[in-house]
């Protein structure tokens, strides 16, 4: 049921709506217990497990940046909900503001000063969500614009990797950094010397986020089995689908797979989707019900080509991580997937 000023053949809505007109689907109706607040809050609980791995490898740092991310981006949309939009009902409370928060410090850097925080915070509820409306709105993941935004804007900061196990008030204020797997990627497809990816620690250590003797890279993707865990609380209350981020996995997998037997400069597949942000991206961000396409064909169109375009960008371009670029360029393809990949009408019969 909605509201469609443009029809004219139906009786005005009896609370006089402002003259919308009231309008009936077609039967069947379903009913469920989703709501937006059931599905914010399921995906803050399956971060937790790689929020309690991130307060063990950084401590304070990770305490720091994801508190001051959550509070600033709920300040951020109650205030703009109440003093620039001038909504009587405030959406604060629905859990989407806080999700966002989490996400943007899982894409910073331990050590990443308060201010700055704040700023990508501001990005993403002031332009990436509530410029276009709010939520259901927006065309780019809003956690997404905000890490960008900070990477464009502040590139050094947003580029030191605090090594892990810096747990005390030293590790955030004066933290020691390093090098992390992507960058010696990096290096070895540049130089050629393959000697390079032997920095890299092995996938076990990748997957358990042990092994960080250099830079650890952000927050939320220092351990790949937390965030496993955190799809598989997901797939398990149908808060998502598997077509997303397997499509995504799998594409890289393959990929990076040839082009290792190709030429082994590039690091083997395992190594490859265990590494930077690509589970982290694949998992939490690219899922978002907003920016990506609403069927499961459409859904793996999306999710190979995010898969294509990180390791292109990854391989080729001038940053070692591609993932945030590549899932907010197909967020703008979202749009062209929906149009050509409908969902069948109920009743359809094939042409």
């Amino acid at each position: 049921m909605n509201t469609n000023n443009n029809n004219t053949n139906q009786s005005p809505l009896p609370s006089g709506g402002a003259g919308g007109r009231l309008i009936v689907s077609l039967s069947p109706h379903a009913h469920g217990n989703d709501s937006v607040e059931r599905n914010m809050y399921g995906v803050i609980i399956a971060l937790l497990p790689a929020l309690l791995v991130s307060f063990w490898f950084f401590g304070l740092g990770s305490a720091i940046v994801c508190l001051t991310s959550v509070i600033a981006c709920v300040v951020f949309e109650w205030a703009i909900n109440k003093f620039i939009l001038g909504r009587e009902q405030n959406t604060v409370l629905d859990g989407s503001a806080a999700l966002t928060g989490l996400l943007l410090g899982f894409n910073l850097p331990s050590n990443l000063p308060i201010w700055i925080i704040i700023i990508g915070a501001l990005v993403a509820i002031g332009v990436g969500k509530m410029t276009f409306g709010g939520l259901g709105q927006n065309i780019f993941n809003p956690a997404l614009v905000g890490r960008c935004f900070l990477l464009v804007s502040f590139p050094a900061q947003m580029t030191m990797w605090p090594k892990a196990g810096q747990l005390g008030l030293n590790g955030y204020v004066d933290a020691e950094t390093g090098a992390t797997p992507l960058y010696y990627m990096k290096q070895a497809i540049k130089s050629g010397d393959v000697e390079q990816l032997k920095n890299i620690p092995d996938s076990l250590n990748l997957l358990l986020g042990s092994g960080y003797a250099e830079g650890a890279g952000t927050i939320g993707e220092i351990c790949a089995l937390a965030l496993l865990l955190g799809l598989a609380y997901m797939l398990w209350k149908k808060i998502i689908t598997w077509h997303i981020p397997v499509s995504i996995i799998c594409t890289v997998f393959v990929l990076a797979g040839l082009l290792h037997l190709a030429n082994p400069k590039f690091a083997d597949p395992l190594t490859v989707i265990l590494s930077g942000g690509l589970m982290l991206g694949a998992i939490f961000m690219a899922t978002d019900y907003v920016t990506s396409p609403m069927t499961p064909k459409g859904q793996i169109i999306y999710g190979v080509s995010i898969g294509v375009l990180t390791l292109v960008i990854r391989n080729w371009g001038s940053y070692p991580e591609g993932m945030s670029f590549a899932i907010l360029i197909m967020n703008a393809f979202t749009p062209l997937i929906n149009m050509y990949v409908k969902p069948k009408r109920f009743g359809e019969v094939p042409a």
